[in-house]
């Protein structure tokens, strides 16, 4: 018993992590209805549905046309590029999450197939940089962006505005960073061995249903709409009906983990002593307190507990959009990441873990002090 549970560590250290932090957080403050209320279940249904969807993309080789543009690509800093900055763009838009969910498969079948596996960790670190960088131009790219926007009040030029400088300096130095790594290839050729099947005729409905069910989802994350459970129910209804096996490769233990963070997050800052203490310590000190806290619950709940306490509303947003770069825990987002590769790579946790440390602090150290001082730049 002993060895399975050493061997689950090994494996999937996020999941017991995170089951341990929930366990506590619960004695810290014991279960009430409000407490579940406050789970971010929103968040949770999304997942769930780009989860499910995409695994449907996946079966069904709905990535076919992107997998052909990556493969037409002959070096590897061109297919870096385009990998990297599909991440940065398509995050504004789809919010940071979704992005990761569809281009890091994406990476790891090109790399794959260029034989060029030793690439992976370092590549997809940096989509994970370009997905919390890119996302924050946007009021709706990150959940945390979302939040704070919708109880500012700022204007959405306003935010765009004030958000641009971080955004066009991270995809500039996302460039140097992508040259650096490469900086030995010296324009080397790669070739792909790519198997792209033609799609099956008798999965015609399945695709169908599959991208209808996506287009569905992209609206329901835009439009911010408070009928997502409606959604959710479409999504289990449509799949149950064309392809209820999928449900079975649906990632589950990613949607345990984040249930589990979320309840440690609403256990831990529904303590009166620990408002208590935030109140007292926050104010003035929005920036650096949000990414310290960040690493401890995760940038969404961090930036919806301290901003009743922020008078600096600047410091606070850009404080929660940094603070994705210094650990897994710091932003969702990065737990997705690593739960994707480690679904394919389960002995290499620890090699994600230790690479994406080493690429994100790179990242951190030269962004921080800019954020900071940028924090003095009033939305109003």
């Amino acid at each position: 018993m002993l060895n399975k549970i050493i061997k689950l560590i090994k494996k999937d250290p996020m999941l017991p992590v995170s089951l341990l932090a929930a366990v506590i957080s619960l004695f810290i403050t014991p279960p009430t209805r409000d407490l579940i209320k406050a789970i971010d279940w929103h968040t949770l249904g999304i997942l769930f549905m780009m989860l499910t969807v995409l695994e449907g993309f996946k079966q069904e080789n709905l990535f076919r046309p992107l997998l052909g543009l990556g493969s037409r690509l002959t070096t590897m800093v061109a297919l870096s590029a385009f990998l990297i900055f599909g991440v940065f763009f398509t995050s504004m838009f789809v919010t940071n999450d979704v992005s990761l969910i569809i281009f890091v498969p994406l990476t790891i079948l090109l790399f794959r197939s260029a034989k060029r596996e030793e690439c992976i960790l370092t590549v997809i670190s940096m989509e994970n940089i370009a997905a919390i960088r890119g996302s924050l131009l946007m009021p709706f790219g990150s959940p945390q962006n979302l939040f704070l926007f919708n109880r500012s009040g700022v204007s959405a030029g306003s935010f765009i505005l004030h958000m641009s400088p971080l955004c066009i300096s991270s995809a500039v130095l996302l460039v140097i960073f992508i040259l650096f790594y490469f900086r030995k290839e010296k324009g080397a050729r790669i070739e792909f061995e790519l198997d792209l099947k033609p799609w099956e005729a008798d999965g015609r409905v399945r695709r169908i249903t599959y991208m209808m069910l996506f287009v569905m989802i992209l609206l329901v994350i835009v439009s911010r709409t408070k009928y997502w459970p409606a959604a959710v129910c479409i999504v289990l209804i449509s799949v149950l009906t064309v392809n209820r096996k999928l449900l079975r490769s649906v990632d589950y233990v990613l949607l345990v983990t984040f249930f589990c963070f979320f309840v440690f997050s609403s256990s831990i800052t529904a303590n009166p002593a620990i408002g208590s203490f935030l109140q007292k310590t926050v104010t003035g000190h929005e920036y650096i307190s949000v990414i310290l806290v960040s690493q401890v619950i995760s940038n969404v709940p961090a930036s919806i507990v301290l901003y009743p306490f922020s008078e600096n509303f600047a410091g606070l947003i850009y404080g929660a959009d940094t603070a994705g770069l210094c650990s897994l825990i710091g932003s969702l987002a990065s737990v997705i990441n690593y739960r994707i590769y480690v679904r394919e790579y389960p002995e290499k946790g620890r090699d994600f873990i230790k690479t994406f440390t080493l690429v994100s602090w790179a990242f951190f150290i030269i962004v921080v002090i800019p954020g900071y001082l940028l924090g003095n730049w009033s939305f109003f």
